[in-house]
């Protein structure tokens, strides 16, 4: 238990478990609040951990919104790039510019405590410290933008885009395009290296059109997709600093039961059904189960929660 570690002892796992990490961000982040760690949350770890070491080089990561994915890809994971190689340059893009700026601030913000301050060697340099746009002291950077905008002579070894486009944006055939066609013009060139350089999606998938969709005809990519409700047995084998481990969900099954169990979730669904529809039938938010799930969980599957278990 970390409550048995000794101040040294947690500092060093704070450097190398990003799943430590990250909790420790959201206690930042999150005072008055406990974090319920979960299943998807350490299969989102070790697959971010795993592109920061550039073994992941392409990750796309689909949930639905408020699971803490922004706090996992678009807060801790830059802050911990830039402590383990503070040269790393970083591009943030999300749908909006105060989007933007707010998981650059609050990134930002983590690297300032003293606790971060006591784990790595990273300093912030003092005349750059802007929300949009800071600079470590060696040069490395956390940069914030959004959808379209212009990034002239910006390069960057990690793209992190967070929601691309609003859900009502997905609606529009003219701005599904335009995200799409900056991605491939603007942003993709903006890799400082095409063979190593990182990209990571973070999105509710909203249309078969949408940036994950055309994506995924130009080149393989990694995916992470966990609905609110399991469609079928998902089984997620991860490495960590403890050794192989292998999480499971089964069908029917909820994302989160401790935040939001299957009752919450049939309520949600109700309401989206009844609201605006999107031309594929899946409602304007996408329907949290993203375009599945059916009727499914309905039925009895045995005791709620992900099951983990180490790989001996």
């Amino acid at each position: 238990m970390i409550e048995d570690l000794t101040r040294t002892e947690y500092d060093a796992l704070l450097r190398q478990d990003f799943p430590t990490f990250a909790a420790r961000c959201f206690h930042h982040l999150n005072p008055q609040t406990d974090l319920a760690m979960n299943g998807h949350l350490e299969v989102i770890a070790a697959k971010l951990a795993a592109a920061c070491q550039g073994k992941i080089r392409r990750l796309i990561i689909n949930l639905p919104p408020r699971h803490l994915q922004s706090l996992m890809a678009s807060i801790a994971f830059p802050a911990w790039c830039l402590g383990h190689n503070p040269s790393a340059q970083i591009l943030g893009v999300s749908y909006a510019q105060d989007l933007a700026d707010k998981l650059a601030r609050d990134c930002r913000g983590v690297m300032l405590t003293p606790w971060y301050r006591g784990i790595f060697a990273t300093r912030l340099a003092a005349h750059r410290q802007a929300v949009q746009e800071f600079i470590t002291t060696r040069q490395g950077y956390r940069l914030a933008t959004s959808t379209g905008g212009v990034l002239t002579g910006r390069g960057a070894d990690f793209i992190l885009i967070d929601d691309p486009l609003k859900p009502e944006e997905a609606l529009s055939k003219a701005l599904r395009q335009a995200c799409n066609e900056w991605f491939v013009h603007t942003l993709y060139s903006r890799l400082n290296d095409k063979r190593s350089g990182v990209i990571v999606i973070i999105m509710q998938r909203l249309h078969e059109d949408d940036l994950v969709g055309h994506v995924l005809a130009q080149e393989p990519w990694e995916v992470l997709s966990f609905p609110a409700i399991a469609e079928t047995e998902e089984v997620h084998r991860i490495e960590t600093i403890w050794g192989p481990r292998c999480f499971r969900r089964r069908q029917g099954e909820a994302l989160h039961p401790e935040r939001e169990p299957l009752e919450t979730l049939d309520r949600i669904r109700r309401t989206n059904r009844a609201g605006s529809r999107t031309p594929d039938g899946t409602g304007i938010l996408g329907e949290l189960v993203q375009r599945g799930g059916r009727e499914g969980h309905r039925a009895a599957h045995g005791p709620a929660g992900w099951q983990e278990k180490s790989i001996r």
